[in-house]
């Protein structure tokens, strides 16, 4: 059945996709585990420099939660795509309700390598979750509702991540408790599989659940890749995802010496700042789907990247606070349609049977580039100043969005896929 957008899909509202039963369990079950999972992450943060004080143990943390995504990205996507998605999801919200009350085991800087220790182990499970659930949506919402329901995925995201920071942070000041946050978040993935329990979906034929040797791994991962870079279309998004972040990794890490060392930005700015860049993005959420109707998912991507290189460009100009509340407010109009977009591209450029790989080759491609990124941060900008990194950073992602645009021109975002069928 060859998968193939030949025109602008047809609206496809909210009140359609929430018709949907299937979507709605899979939606609520995000939102009460981004919450939770949220909740962690700032904890986990919190807890770490209560314990230590130190920047190079909060850099650790980072690092130890984003190298599994590089270590075994490519082999999650070879069992998602064999397994079946909903079991697999189960299965990560069930262990990782056991394992993240680990944390609750630490209490002083001597045990530290407990968290490092747990926080690998369930970021490893988040690189089998991730993919699989972005590999089910297509199984149980229409392809005309995917964008829909991506932008509602990633409006959703960010703002019940955003819920679940304000919670930790007002349990943490209130009761200095963060053995509560644990229990919440583990609390959070229970409910997240009981709902992912009531969906019913339909499997397509040549999911293989037979077990593979490694040399069977190896040639589905080859073959994973093949199919990903022999689109053009799909390819270019992986690209243009990795540039991207390769010029926003150093971004992130430099936003905070820019404020408060630059421009002398008190730390109790740093919330409207945050909420700045969270309403664009809820604002760009809304619109997406009146988007769909009108523009290509490929023709959204490659502009709101050029917008959001625009935006990190302009960066390296502000003298006042404020500058950086538009600047980011604007940068936030482009994220949710760029994230909806490439979502929406991965899940109707590839076989059913292949979702699953090159979904996690995607988040492999753009955790190296990420890392990367950051580590190179600290010294371009003792070369060149955090100005003028900020401006080299933009310019690699208009240029990335460009790119993109022109492998993008005159291409289909369907791969034909002969002998697929679905199962009955």
């Amino acid at each position: 059945m060859s998968e193939q957008t030949q025109s602008p899909e047809k609206k496809f509202s909210m009140r359609d996709l929430l018709a949907i039963k299937d979507y709605r369990f899979l939606w609520s079950g995000q939102i009460i585990s981004n919450i939770g999972s949220s909740m962690t992450n700032l904890a986990l943060l919190l807890l770490v420099n209560h314990l230590t004080g130190s920047t190079a143990a909060l850099a650790t943390m980072a690092i130890v939660l984003a190298l599994p995504s590089l270590l075994f990205g490519m082999f999650a996507g070879v069992l998602i795509d064999r397994a079946d998605r909903k079991k697999v999801m189960i299965a990560a919200d069930l262990f990782r309700a056991i394992i993240v009350l680990g944390f609750m085991l630490v209490d002083s800087a001597d045990k530290i390598w407990i968290l490092y220790a747990i926080g690998f182990v369930q970021a490893s499970v988040d690189t089998f979750f991730a993919p699989a659930r972005g590999a089910l949506v297509p199984n149980i919402v229409p392809k005309e509702g995917l964008l829909t329901a991506n932008s509602v995925s990633e409006t959703s995201r960010i703002l019940f991540s955003l819920v679940g920071t304000g919670i930790a942070g007002f349990l943490i000041g209130q009761f200095e408790d963060y053995r509560l946050i644990f229990s919440i978040d583990s609390v959070t993935f229970l409910l997240s599989a009981l709902l992912i329990m009531q969906i019913r979906y339909t499997r397509k034929v040549g999911a293989d659940k037979q077990p593979i040797d490694a040399g069977q791994v190896f040639s589905e991962l080859c073959e994973g890749l093949k199919v990903t870079f022999s689109n053009r279309v799909l390819a270019g998004t992986i690209v243009a995802f990795a540039v991207t972040m390769l010029g926003l990794g150093a971004v992130n890490i430099l936003l905070v010496p820019l404020l408060v060392d630059d421009l002398m930005v008190k730390e109790t700015w740093f919330a409207a700042i945050e909420f700045s860049q969270t309403a664009g993005m809820v604002l760009a959420g809304a619109l997406v789907a009146s988007l769909a109707s009108r523009l290509r998912p490929t023709h959204i991507l490659a502009g709101s990247l050029i917008g959001l290189g625009i935006a990190v460009g302009f960066m390296a100009l502000p003298t006042a606070v404020w500058h950086i509340l538009i600047i980011l407010f604007a940068a936030g109009l482009t994220i949710t349609p760029l994230q909806a977009a490439g979502s929406t591209i991965i899940q109707t450029a590839v076989p059913d049977k292949m979702r699953g790989r090159t979904g996690s080759a995607n988040n492999m491609f753009i955790t190296t580039a990420q890392l990367v990124s950051m580590g190179l941060a600290g010294v371009l900008a003792d070369m060149m100043g955090a100005r003028q990194v900020f401006m080299l950073g933009g310019g690699l992602v208009v240029l990335a969005g460009i790119v993109a645009l022109l492998i993008f021109r005159g291409a289909e975002i369907g791969l034909p896929t002969p002998g697929m069928q679905t199962a009955d």
